[in-house]
């Protein structure tokens, strides 16, 4: 059993709870997710099954998307609906909708972020939440991400009564973005406290999440013996660049793991080598020998 499913994560499980589950439900053990999705966090969570775990670092590196909502008002220590309160800051009136835009248009490109304490970010060999539960604060590298969109979804909504004004929001964001830190910084610009109140991640590595399955579905669709769960790896690189092999070039350089002088035009991304229509490799462009090299192997493709 070789290929990715596109699992509909819920809310209240981890991303390993999930891996933990299929693996006993499909009896193998070659098994991996493609992005961790914090418990509170529902959506999609593509997980490879068998040759194909061999993706896992590139999906994982793919962009990803969300949509959720902001709270301003209010900061937490968890930078969600989870923590403590921090500070409370109630707005007297809400923020106009010409100023919220004006953040996230800010927002957008290469930005700075530091990691939260209560995440899976390590720092000397330790978890950043194991420090943040033993109520340690340490220095936290700085990491810059991609925001390649960030815009506000409906109206706003405002309560006079907590004063609390509540944003929802869409965001398309590069690997290892923080999207609740993205909620406090989005405070921040407006000198308010802020925290994330609801995510839900709606695309990763090309799956968009109406095409996703829950556990349940999928447990139900074993039973009946129906495998379309399970997106074949030919199918989750279709919209890599591709290039079909000659023989001399699969039997005596692919094969043998040699490289490719192929006049490929855009060098700036992967290459999808095929064999027969079926993925054989993945191959980068190598600047220095000016020459296509193997990234990733899937000789056993079929």
């Amino acid at each position: 059993m070789d290929g990715v499913i596109p699992l509909n994560k819920e809310i209240g499980q981890t991303s390993s709870d999930y891996v933990y589950k299929l693996r006993k439900v499909l009896h193998t053990r070659k098994i991996g997710h493609t992005g961790t999705l914090d418990p509170l966090v529902d959506g999609v969570l593509p997980i490879c099954v068998g040759q194909a775990t061999k993706l896992v670092n590139t999906l994982t590196g793919s962009p990803k998307e969300y949509e959720g909502e902001i709270t301003l008002g209010r900061s937490t220590t968890t930078e969600d609906c989870e923590g403590d309160t921090v500070e409370e800051k109630k707005l007297s009136q809400p923020i106009a909708v010409e100023d919220l835009n004006q953040v996230f248009q800010q927002m957008t490109g290469d930005i700075t972020q530091i990691p939260p304490m209560f995440s899976a970010v390590r720092v000397n060999g330790k978890k950043l939440y194991e420090y943040a539960r033993a109520g340690i604060e340490v220095e936290r590298p700085e990491r810059t991400i991609h925001i390649y969109d960030f815009h506000i979804l409906g109206e706003p909504v405002f309560d006079e009564a907590t004063g609390y004004q509540t944003i929802r929001f869409h965001v398309k964001c590069s690997k290892g973005t923080y999207v609740r830190t993205l909620a406090v910084e989005f405070g921040r610009m407006l000198d308010l406290p802020a925290f994330m109140s609801q995510l839900t991640r709606v695309k990763s590595a090309g799956f968009a999440i109406g095409e996703t399955f829950t556990i349940g579905q999928i447990e139900t669709m074993l039973d009946q013996n129906d495998l379309s769960f399970l997106k074949s790896i030919d199918d989750v690189l279709k919209d890599v660049p591709a290039h079909e092999l000659t023989d001399e070039e699969w039997e005596v350089r692919v094969f043998h793991g040699g490289f490719l002088d192929l006049p490929i035009a855009d060098k700036t991304k992967l290459l999808r080598v095929m064999r027969s229509g079926t993925t054989k490799a993945l191959y980068k462009y190598d600047k220095v020998r000016d020459m296509w090299i193997p990234d990733l192997m899937l000789l056993n493709n079929k």
